[in-house]
Protein backbone atom coordinates (compact mmCIF):
# COMPACT_ATOMS: atom_id res chain seq x y z
CA UNK A 1 0.00 0.00 0.00
CA UNK A 2 2.90 2.92 0.71
CA UNK A 3 4.28 1.95 -2.58
CA UNK A 4 1.36 2.37 -4.14
CA UNK A 5 0.43 5.57 -2.50
CA UNK A 6 3.95 7.03 -3.27
CA UNK A 7 3.65 5.80 -7.26
CA UNK A 8 -0.22 7.72 -6.92
CA UNK A 9 1.64 10.77 -5.35
CA UNK A 10 4.58 11.11 -7.32
CA UNK A 11 2.19 11.04 -10.35
CA UNK A 12 -0.62 13.46 -8.58
CA UNK A 13 -1.95 13.68 -4.99
CA UNK A 14 -5.55 13.91 -5.84
CA UNK A 15 -5.66 10.06 -7.05
CA UNK A 16 -5.56 8.69 -3.11
CA UNK A 17 -7.85 11.68 -2.14
CA UNK A 18 -10.10 10.17 -4.77
CA UNK A 19 -9.79 6.92 -3.02
CA UNK A 20 -10.84 8.72 0.35
CA UNK A 21 -13.39 10.58 -1.02
CA UNK A 22 -15.17 7.69 -2.55
CA UNK A 23 -15.25 6.32 0.96
CA UNK A 24 -17.07 9.51 2.40
CA UNK A 25 -19.51 9.47 -0.63
CA UNK A 26 -20.48 6.10 0.26
CA UNK A 27 -21.56 7.65 3.90
CA UNK A 28 -23.15 10.60 2.08
CA UNK A 29 -25.21 8.16 0.08
CA UNK A 30 -26.46 6.59 3.48
CA UNK A 31 -27.71 9.68 4.37
CA UNK A 32 -31.00 10.14 2.51
CA UNK A 33 -31.99 5.94 3.36
CA UNK A 34 -31.62 7.04 6.95
CA UNK A 35 -33.90 9.41 7.36
CA UNK A 36 -36.41 8.00 5.19
CA UNK A 37 -36.55 5.20 7.76
CA UNK A 38 -36.56 7.82 10.26
CA UNK A 39 -39.45 9.80 8.62
CA UNK A 40 -41.85 6.29 8.35
CA UNK A 41 -41.42 5.67 12.13
CA UNK A 42 -39.19 2.38 11.00
CA UNK A 43 -38.06 -0.10 14.04
CA UNK A 44 -34.61 0.61 15.77
CA UNK A 45 -33.42 -2.50 14.16
CA UNK A 46 -33.79 -0.76 10.17
CA UNK A 47 -32.21 2.41 11.69
CA UNK A 48 -29.38 0.53 13.74
CA UNK A 49 -28.50 -1.65 10.73
CA UNK A 50 -28.05 1.63 8.27
CA UNK A 51 -26.19 3.61 11.17
CA UNK A 52 -23.69 0.49 10.82
CA UNK A 53 -23.35 0.60 7.32
CA UNK A 54 -22.58 4.05 8.16
CA UNK A 55 -19.82 3.49 10.94
CA UNK A 56 -17.99 1.44 8.45
CA UNK A 57 -17.78 3.34 5.91
CA UNK A 58 -16.38 6.13 8.13
CA UNK A 59 -13.96 3.63 9.26
CA UNK A 60 -12.95 3.03 6.00
CA UNK A 61 -12.75 6.70 5.22
CA UNK A 62 -10.36 7.04 8.29
CA UNK A 63 -8.15 4.23 7.16
CA UNK A 64 -7.27 5.87 3.65
CA UNK A 65 -7.09 9.25 5.70
CA UNK A 66 -4.44 7.62 7.64
CA UNK A 67 -2.82 6.23 5.16
CA UNK A 68 -2.14 9.29 2.93
CA UNK A 69 -1.16 11.29 6.08
CA UNK A 70 1.51 8.63 6.69
CA UNK A 71 3.24 8.29 3.08
CA UNK A 72 2.69 11.67 1.64
CA UNK A 73 5.97 12.10 0.52
CA UNK A 74 8.01 14.93 2.11
CA UNK A 75 10.12 15.62 0.28
CA UNK A 76 8.66 14.84 -2.95
CA UNK A 77 7.92 17.89 -5.41
CA UNK A 78 3.88 18.13 -5.28
CA UNK A 79 1.98 20.34 -7.82
CA UNK A 80 0.45 21.77 -4.56
CA UNK A 81 1.19 23.55 -1.14
CA UNK A 82 1.45 20.24 1.09
CA UNK A 83 -0.15 21.44 3.87
CA UNK A 84 -3.08 23.11 2.17
CA UNK A 85 -3.30 19.13 0.76
CA UNK A 86 -3.68 17.71 4.31
CA UNK A 87 -6.13 20.52 5.59
CA UNK A 88 -8.04 19.43 2.21
CA UNK A 89 -8.03 15.80 3.53
CA UNK A 90 -9.04 16.51 7.07
CA UNK A 91 -12.43 18.65 5.56
CA UNK A 92 -13.62 16.17 3.18
CA UNK A 93 -13.11 13.28 6.45
CA UNK A 94 -15.15 16.08 8.72
CA UNK A 95 -17.87 15.18 6.30
CA UNK A 96 -18.04 11.76 7.05
CA UNK A 97 -17.49 11.99 10.26
CA UNK A 98 -20.04 13.98 10.90
CA UNK A 99 -22.68 11.88 8.83
CA UNK A 100 -21.59 9.21 11.56
CA UNK A 101 -22.45 11.54 14.05
CA UNK A 102 -26.08 12.71 12.61
CA UNK A 103 -26.49 8.58 12.96
CA UNK A 104 -25.59 7.62 16.32
CA UNK A 105 -27.86 10.45 17.46
CA UNK A 106 -30.67 8.95 15.52
CA UNK A 107 -29.63 5.12 17.41
CA UNK A 108 -30.09 6.51 20.95
CA UNK A 109 -34.22 7.01 21.10
CA UNK A 110 -36.54 6.09 18.88
CA UNK A 111 -38.43 9.30 17.49
CA UNK A 112 -41.59 9.37 16.02
CA UNK A 113 -41.33 12.31 13.81
CA UNK A 114 -44.79 14.24 13.63
CA UNK A 115 -46.76 14.22 10.21
CA UNK A 116 -46.45 18.24 10.22
CA UNK A 117 -42.56 18.24 10.52
CA UNK A 118 -41.73 15.67 7.62
CA UNK A 119 -41.75 18.05 5.04
CA UNK A 120 -39.79 20.40 6.21
CA UNK A 121 -37.08 17.57 7.45
CA UNK A 122 -37.47 15.82 3.98
CA UNK A 123 -36.29 19.43 2.31
CA UNK A 124 -33.58 19.93 4.96
CA UNK A 125 -32.39 16.63 4.12
CA UNK A 126 -32.64 17.48 0.40
CA UNK A 127 -30.64 20.74 0.62
CA UNK A 128 -27.88 19.29 2.68
CA UNK A 129 -27.46 16.41 0.14
CA UNK A 130 -27.50 19.08 -2.20
CA UNK A 131 -24.51 20.76 -0.79
CA UNK A 132 -22.34 17.69 -0.65
CA UNK A 133 -23.39 16.51 -4.59
CA UNK A 134 -21.84 19.74 -5.65
CA UNK A 135 -18.87 18.90 -3.58
CA UNK A 136 -18.83 15.61 -4.80
CA UNK A 137 -18.78 16.96 -8.64
CA UNK A 138 -15.83 19.61 -7.66
CA UNK A 139 -13.40 16.98 -6.57
CA UNK A 140 -14.58 15.09 -9.26
CA UNK A 141 -13.78 17.62 -11.77
CA UNK A 142 -10.25 16.94 -10.12
CA UNK A 143 -8.96 14.80 -13.00
CA UNK A 144 -9.47 16.57 -15.86
CA UNK A 145 -7.96 19.40 -13.94
CA UNK A 146 -5.02 17.37 -13.39
CA UNK A 147 -5.17 15.78 -17.08
CA UNK A 148 -5.14 19.23 -18.54
CA UNK A 149 -2.03 21.03 -16.29
CA UNK A 150 -4.00 22.34 -14.14
CA UNK A 151 -5.54 24.88 -17.26
CA UNK A 152 -7.54 27.91 -16.28
CA UNK A 153 -10.87 26.52 -18.16
CA UNK A 154 -10.88 23.64 -15.50
CA UNK A 155 -10.11 25.84 -12.39
CA UNK A 156 -12.51 28.39 -13.61
CA UNK A 157 -15.11 25.09 -13.75
CA UNK A 158 -14.62 23.96 -10.12
CA UNK A 159 -14.71 27.63 -8.72
CA UNK A 160 -18.22 28.06 -10.47
CA UNK A 161 -19.17 24.63 -8.25
CA UNK A 162 -17.68 25.62 -5.44
CA UNK A 163 -19.26 29.14 -5.55
CA UNK A 164 -22.66 27.27 -6.17
CA UNK A 165 -22.13 25.00 -3.38
CA UNK A 166 -22.09 28.00 -1.18
CA UNK A 167 -24.72 29.04 -1.90
CA UNK A 168 -26.46 25.79 -1.44
CA UNK A 169 -24.82 25.77 2.15
CA UNK A 170 -26.91 28.69 2.59
CA UNK A 171 -29.63 27.28 1.76
CA UNK A 172 -29.24 24.79 3.54
CA UNK A 173 -29.25 27.02 6.60
CA UNK A 174 -32.68 28.34 5.97
CA UNK A 175 -34.12 24.91 5.57
CA UNK A 176 -32.72 24.42 8.92
CA UNK A 177 -34.11 27.38 10.63
CA UNK A 178 -37.21 26.68 9.16
CA UNK A 179 -37.17 22.90 10.39
CA UNK A 180 -35.90 23.85 13.59
CA UNK A 181 -39.00 26.65 14.00
CA UNK A 182 -41.31 23.87 13.57
CA UNK A 183 -40.34 21.98 15.88
CA UNK A 184 -40.25 23.75 18.36
CA UNK A 185 -43.41 24.43 17.50
CA UNK A 186 -44.16 20.64 18.25
CA UNK A 187 -43.21 20.45 21.77
CA UNK A 188 -47.01 19.42 22.50
CA UNK A 189 -46.69 16.19 20.10
CA UNK A 190 -42.90 15.84 20.94
CA UNK A 191 -41.55 15.07 24.20
CA UNK A 192 -38.72 17.38 25.61
CA UNK A 193 -36.20 15.01 24.94
CA UNK A 194 -37.59 13.90 21.56
CA UNK A 195 -37.30 17.76 20.83
CA UNK A 196 -34.04 18.09 22.18
CA UNK A 197 -32.49 14.75 20.62
CA UNK A 198 -34.24 16.13 17.01
CA UNK A 199 -32.71 19.76 17.72
CA UNK A 200 -29.08 17.95 18.26
CA UNK A 201 -29.72 16.24 15.06
CA UNK A 202 -30.39 19.14 12.90
CA UNK A 203 -27.24 20.97 14.59
CA UNK A 204 -25.12 17.99 13.15
CA UNK A 205 -26.99 17.95 10.26
CA UNK A 206 -26.26 20.77 8.94
CA UNK A 207 -22.69 20.94 9.90
CA UNK A 208 -22.13 17.95 7.03
CA UNK A 209 -23.16 20.55 4.69
CA UNK A 210 -21.00 23.24 6.04
CA UNK A 211 -17.73 20.94 5.91
CA UNK A 212 -18.90 19.73 2.41
CA UNK A 213 -18.94 23.49 1.49
CA UNK A 214 -15.55 24.38 3.51
CA UNK A 215 -13.95 21.35 1.79
CA UNK A 216 -14.89 23.30 -1.83
CA UNK A 217 -13.56 26.25 -0.05
CA UNK A 218 -10.44 24.19 0.55
CA UNK A 219 -10.37 22.77 -2.78
CA UNK A 220 -10.21 26.36 -4.29
CA UNK A 221 -7.96 28.00 -2.12
CA UNK A 222 -5.33 24.77 -2.61
CA UNK A 223 -5.98 25.83 -6.60
CA UNK A 224 -5.33 29.62 -6.06
CA UNK A 225 -1.76 28.57 -4.66
CA UNK A 226 -1.08 26.08 -7.05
Amino acid sequence: MARLLFDLFSKSPFGPLREHMSRVRECIALIQPLFDAVIDNADEKKIGKIAKQISKREHDADIIKNKIRQNLPGGLFLPVNREDLLAYLKTQDDIADAVEDVAVLLTLRRIKVPDSLKPDLREFVDKVLEVCNLCEDAEAEMERLVSSGFGQAERDRIFGIVATAEHAEWEADKAQVKAAKNLLSLEGEMSAVDVMLMFQVFGMLGKVANYAEKTGDRLRRLLVKS
